[in-house]
């Protein structure tokens, strides 16, 4: 007992974290910073989506290899660090938006499914990833991203929403008529509720985050939207560069300025 309590000592590190914590915590804590974070991440991935896919001109399926590709890079960056870094974090995050509105693409232009049919596609790959992750670990949590299988399948998990995310944006909008203001405003109705059964219902925690990390795509496409539209439609009319450097700007302050610690 006396040397685990030495060694528990030792794994005190900067700042009084427990640094045992840090090790199986590699996510964020889900707070209302983490999602001012979250659809700012994803708003800029969007805006590289759009960056890359005009300056590389070689089809969705390429596209999308490339940018998968380098998703799996990102991930494997993040599973070799010991500890949660924020700024890799979101990093992540923004790669697997851009390459996640690339996979909807794919579906819905590529595959020709349209936009029911390729977020029923997506529905079910995530829900498969989930089935997966629960035999695997035996348990779906999100506070405890450690082990490089359970990694895998949370950044599996946030590729799939991201891309199930931008297609129910896309169905919304284009496929119902609503328009991208229309998605945000259902997507906006959708978060309202999530949060009232989080605040009042005992109602699982783990699956009410993942219903609110898809419903904040919409929002996403909404914030870019405005970015980029004419003045004399109600937007700022930035070009696609400056949309870019103006939301990596705004992440990289709020990363800054907003609480950031591992999940407990």
């Amino acid at each position: 007992m006396d040397g685990e309590r030495k060694d528990t000592a030792k794994l005190r590190g900067f700042r009084g974290i427990d640094v045992r914590q840090d090790v199986v915590s590699k996510v964020p804590e889900v707070t209302l910073g983490f999602w001012v974070i979250k659809i700012l991440a994803t708003t800029l991935g969007e805006a590289l989506g759009d960056v890359t896919s005009s300056a590389l001109d070689i089809g969705y399926a390429m596209s999308g290899v490339l940018l998968l590709e380098v998703f799996a890079a990102a991930v494997a960056a993040q599973i070799a660090v010991r500890a949660f870094h924020p700024f890799l974090f979101w990093l992540v995050i923004v790669i697997a938006t851009t390459a996640g509105i690339t996979v909807a693409d794919f579906c819905n232009r590529s595959l020709g499914l349209g936009y029911a049919a390729g977020a029923s596609l997506l529905l079910g790959l995530l829900a498969a990833t989930f089935a997966w992750w629960r035999r695997v670990t035996g348990s779906l949590a999100i506070t405890r991203i450690s082990s490089p299988s359970t990694e895998l399948l949370y950044w599996g998990a946030i590729l799939l929403s991201q891309a199930l995310g931008t297609e129910l944006g896309g169905w919304l909008g284009g496929g119902a008529g609503w328009g991208v203001g229309g998605a945000a405003l259902a997507a906006t109705v959708g978060l309202t509720a999530v949060a009232t059964v989080y605040l009042f219902t005992p109602v699982s925690r783990t699956l009410l985050f993942w219903c609110a990390f898809v419903l904040t795509c919409p929002l996403g496409t909404w914030l870019g939207d405005r970015l980029d539209r004419p003045v004399a439609q109600g937007g700022l009319d930035l070009s696609p560069l400056s949309v870019v450097a103006l939301l990596l700007a705004a992440v990289l302050v709020c990363i800054v300025e907003l609480p950031q610690r591992p999940a407990r």
